[in-house]
């Protein structure tokens, strides 16, 4: 089980193609603020049929795209 279990299900069960969330959304959703670590967990996405798209430290928000 993963720290983002949370996230990958809200993805899946919403079935968009394509998210841009906000770090604020990304929280809510997960109950903490996105770190480091989600790195190294992102590659578990493609197990729910996404992918991280681009990570924007500027804009702070997140893309996923389903594959």
């Amino acid at each position: 089980m993963s720290k983002y279990d949370p996230l990958w299900d809200y993805l899946k069960e919403n079935h968009k193609d394509c998210y841009q969330l906000s770090y604020d959304e990304f929280e809510h959703i997960l109950g903490f603020f996105m770190d480091h670590s989600f790195l190294n967990y992102k590659k578990e996405l493609k197990e729910y049929g996404y992918e991280v798209v681009k990570i924007s430290m500027k804009e702070k928000n997140v893309n996923f795209k389903k594959l």
